[in-house]
């Protein structure tokens, strides 16, 4: 896989991001239009599509779908779900969502944490049942403080395969036009009230709406953003999507719209160097874990990809080894479509003992082969080990497998305010009339920085907040 540039092509200040009713003459109209052609756009169509027999218009600004729905493992996290009940786990959506707020010290919107959460169950029977979506209930493993089996995964736990998936659906369905190469370059308002956008690569053309659903994505792409909210990680690599250049926040915030938790950004710890690869958290939690240059432990794997994203960032060259065993190979090839990418493009290095592994891999022998001893010791006499590591561990045992992995940043999770049913909140508590965000373009439920992300809360807003802005905006059109 490649590493995705950072880009500034939308960050030309002089071009108004709202444009005056007055001032263009509508070309053509849509009932609901939705900006983005990510997990949240496409899901956001189909819940419009549900509500009316209108026009749902899906105006994607690349060549392919997808956005940072297609770069994750697509693995959506659900409370009370039939496929948990089935595995004889009863959850309900209060547990999740003491999960997702104790991992960010309650620092996320809690109402919205725990209305997502609520609707969470609703979103996966919707998409299976409704739509005839693949998900799979994930029993095998559990990310960094999830205190159950929550996951609900497509094919190859890849997100490529559910936004396939996604896509097929919204050809299928009658009222759903969508439109590739159609960048929305400004909203179109009157007044305070959002009827429209301009939109077009090469031929702009002003289309009237009655509800306009930013589904944009953050702005990790856009390194001004970046630099300006998110300078700790702001030196990263950046793995998001290309599209994520900030458009939607920032039309937004020109209608006086609300902004929250703008520091916030999901990185990860485990990408790997030279092949662009990423090697799944999955290597860790089954029980491998990470030493720098020296050969030493430097962060405890088990507070999450995110969060240790940070430290490895912060070792010599922001590079680190990751450590594992044949074990966990043989377990996860063939179940995690990332894990078999890595694979293929030579990510791996083997060795039958630890020392020959770290002298491949380039860091020190003697520490490293000190560190394995110091965390099986620690696993077999039941003590947090050096780094204070008491989850997801296993004893390592030869042959071992290693990789040079370097911390980057995956997407933001700060943006647009939204209320329940996703439509934009203005900073004096109303709404701007006409305007819904999900996704990255509206703030998460992570809190601030790195280290309240939960695996699983980027799919939660962008699907959850994608279904209920669709169904709102559907609900709420002059027919």
């Amino acid at each position: 896989m490649g590493e995705p540039e950072f880009s500034e092509q939308t960050i030309d200040d002089s071009v108004p991001k709202v444009q005056d009713i007055t001032d263009v003459t509508i070309d053509v109209e849509t009932d609901v239009l939705i900006a983005g052609g990510g997990g949240t756009g496409l899901v956001a169509a189909l819940a419009a599509a549900d509500q009316t027999n209108g026009m749902v218009t899906v105006l994607e600004k690349s060549h392919r779908l997808g956005g940072n729905t297609s770069l994750s493992t697509g693995m959506i996290p659900a409370a009370g779900t039939r496929f948990q009940r089935e595995a004889g786990i009863n959850e309900t959506p209060a547990d999740m969502a003491r999960d997702i707020l104790e991992k960010n010290d309650y620092e996320a919107d809690e109402a919205m944490v725990e209305h997502l959460c609520i609707e969470s169950k609703n979103l996966i029977h919707w998409l299976v049942d409704d739509w005839d979506i693949t998900l799979q209930f994930v029993d095998d493993f559990t990310y960094p403080q999830h205190s159950t089996y929550r996951m609900h995964a497509p094919d190859g736990r890849n997100g490529e395969n559910l936004i396939e998936e996604l896509g097929k659906r919204i050809e299928a369905t009658d009222n759903i036009e969508l439109l590739m190469h159609t960048p929305v370059r400004q909203l179109v308002a009157d007044g305070d009230t959002v009827v429209g956008v301009v939109a077009g690569e090469t031929h702009e053309e002003v289309i009237g709406a009655q509800k306009v659903v930013l589904a944009t994505d953050g702005f990790a792409g856009n390194r001004r953003m970046v630099e300006s909210y998110c300078e700790q990680i702001a030196n990263a690599l950046y793995f998001g999507s290309d599209g994520n250049t900030g458009d939607g926040i920032r039309w937004g915030a020109a209608l006086d719209a609300e902004l929250a938790c703008m520091d916030s950004f999901q990185g990860h710890a485990t990408v790997v160097q030279g092949t662009g690869a990423l090697s799944t958290y999955a290597v860790i939690m089954n029980g491998g874990f990470l030493v720098n240059e020296d050969g030493n432990r430097f962060g405890n794997e088990a507070k999450g990809y995110s969060a240790l994203a940070i430290d490895v960032v912060e070792q010599s060259d922001g590079i680190a080894y990751e450590i594992f065993d044949e074990r966990i190979f043989e377990k996860l090839e063939g179940e995690f479509d990332d894990f078999d990418e890595a694979v293929e493009l030579g990510s791996y290095l083997s060795a039958p003992d630890i020392e020959t592994l770290a002298t491949e891999l380039g860091c020190d022998p003697a520490a490293t082969a000190d560190a394995l001893e110091s965390y099986n010791d620690a696993i077999r006499n039941s003590t947090p080990d050096s780094v204070g590591r008491t989850d997801g561990r296993f004893v390592l045992e030869p042959p071992f497998y290693g990789a040079t992995v370097t911390g980057s940043l995956f997407h933001t999770q700060g943006g647009l305010v939204v209320d329940e049913h996703g439509r934009v909140c203005k900073s004096d508590g109303d709404v701007v009339k006409n305007l819904y965000a999900g996704g990255g373009t509206a703030v998460g439920i992570s809190g601030h920085g790195a280290g309240g992300y939960l695996s699983g809360n980027g799919l939660t807003t962008a699907l959850g907040l994608g279904r209920l802005a669709g169904l709102h905006a559907a609900s709420t059109i002059d027919n």
